[in-house]
């Protein structure tokens, strides 16, 4: 354990929702939520004035509408927070080589393996803790000023407490907890409070009478190791102790993301197991594009009543991060798996990850196959116009998105219905703009990239119109 808190835990406030504010003036001050904007959308993030009426992160879109009426409800927008993420990531590593990104909104910080490493070593325990806080606030404030956005941050000795420290700092602030204080924080708090423990095992704990990380820290490392095994006992017996002596890794390159949950009785109803499964892909998918990825595999793991595991997996032809196909797939997957006599787990995965995704393909192609589907239920069928007299496509405006047009600019998308599309155009350096409505099929109206956070911001152009504005946004299940 370091005597020094020289590990930094950022993390930005309300991070989406917050990039969102800061592009949209009329929009700052107020609540703001991004996420899914389909029938079973799910909250992805809630700006602090949104929350104040409950809203939070996973909660389902329309319990959100009924709680916050009036807020902004956008799909998101993931070139934009990518480009922010990556400008508060370049900050970290002025400070140290060593970062640890672990969303594109969080990261820990070695700052002994930086710059000011010599001058820590050196410096007398006062000292050292004053230079610490000074350049955490130095972060803060340079990130404020390159994005406008606004970061938490926790100084400590350790990852763990420099986590639980910045969850304190929130919103917009700095907590340093010094070494040798561990037990004292960390006593009081749940036992969810640390790492790696889920509603599974909190439920195991609770059972046994454990519901504070000082009676873990109480109960003993042999009693921890009976009720959850040797690796995990071990473990959580640590950090219920304040030791934790796992390292700031730069650049961690995860090769899955995964969710997954065990069940107090075991699950023999196959719609139910469907359900689930839905459930976990939906999670798993608002964790992939957390981090900023896509994944060509989706993987499915099953517990079943007797303790065998098994996986199945289905490789796509190329990297997604689209709801629709990740739901498909895992439910396709978990059809075909016998559960006679239950299931006690269930897990989706998306491994081969990269950072970009064909998602158009596939998830077009899913959308076109159940639509087909539904139609031919229906008894439906339509002879094909000839090519030449075929309608044009019908253009899609998502609340949020970025557009552009000929004669009145840079604008974003209000909403659109009924053959219309509002439009509000105001850049995140003017005052709220003016609204106006247009033909969904205005020739003088279309998508754009995303305006710069602050004028001169590196890697966006004022007028390059594509069709990034909708990237990484669905309409269908989960969130935007």
């Amino acid at each position: 354990m370091r005597s020094l808190p020289s590990i930094i835990h950022l993390d930005m406030d309300a991070f989406f929702a917050a990039v969102e504010q800061a592009s949209k003036p009329s929009l700052r001050g107020k609540p703001v939520i991004v996420g899914g904007l389909g029938g079973r959308g799910v909250v992805s993030t809630a700006s602090y004035e949104a929350r104040k009426f409950g809203v939070h992160s996973a909660m389902p879109m329309a319990q959100a509408r009924r709680l916050c009426p009036n807020a902004a409800f956008l799909a998101g927008r993931f070139e934009a927070y990518r480009r922010a993420s990556g400008l508060v990531m370049g900050l970290l590593r002025e400070l140290s080589p060593l970062v640890q990104p672990l969303s594109l909104d969080e990261a820990f910080v070695d700052l002994e393996a930086g710059p000011y490493g010599p001058v820590l070593a050196q410096a007398e325990h006062g000292t050292g803790e004053r230079l610490l806080v000074a350049l955490a606030e130095d972060l803060r404030a340079d990130i404020v000023e390159r994005t406008g956005l606004t970061a938490s941050v926790g100084v400590a000795g350790s990852k763990l407490m420099a986590k639980i420290a910045s969850e304190q700092a929130k919103p917009d602030g700095l907590v340093l907890i010094e070494p040798g204080q561990e037990r004292a924080v960390l006593g009081p708090m749940p036992v969810r409070a640390l790492p790696g423990i889920g509603p599974a095992t909190e439920q195991v704990l609770r059972r046994a009478g454990l519901n504070t990380v000082a009676e873990l820290a109480e109960a003993g490392e042999a009693e921890l190791v009976q009720l959850l095994g040797k690796a995990h006992g071990v473990g959580v017996h640590a950090m219920s102790t304040g030791l934790d002596d796992r390292p700031v890794v730069a650049d961690q390159d995860a090769k899955s993301v995964s969710v997954e949950d065990t069940f107090e009785v075991d699950l023999a109803d196959r719609d139910r197991v469907l359900r689930e499964v839905e459930a976990l892909a939906l999670r798993c998918v608002r964790r992939l594009r957390g981090a900023g990825r896509s994944g060509r595999t989706v993987v499915l793991k099953v517990r079943r009543f007797d303790f065998s595991t098994l996986t199945r997996s289905e490789t796509l032809r190329g990297p997604t991060d689209d709801e629709a196909v990740v739901v498909e797939t895992a439910r396709r997957l978990a059809s075909q798996v016998d559960i006679t006599g239950g299931v006690r787990l269930l897990g989706v995965g998306v491994a081969q990850l990269a950072d970009y995704t064909q998602e158009d393909l596939f998830a077009q192609a899913v959308r076109e196959e159940a639509a087909a589907e539904a139609e031919a239920e229906a008894g439906v069928e339509e002879e094909p116009e000839p090519a030449e007299e075929q309608a044009a496509p019908v253009r899609r405006w998502l609340p949020g998105q970025d557009v552009r047009h000929a004669e009145h600019g840079p604008g974003w998308v209000q909403g659109s219905g009924v053959g219309r599309v509002t439009v509000r155009f105001e850049t995140p350096w003017s005052g709220p703009g003016r609204v106006r409505t247009f033909r969904i099929d205005d020739p003088a109206l279309e998508s754009a990239r995303p305006l710069p956070l602050r004028p001169g911001w590196p890697g966006a152009e004022d007028g390059d119109g594509d069709e990034a504005g909708a990237e990484g946004v669905g309409d269908g299940p989960g969130e935007g």
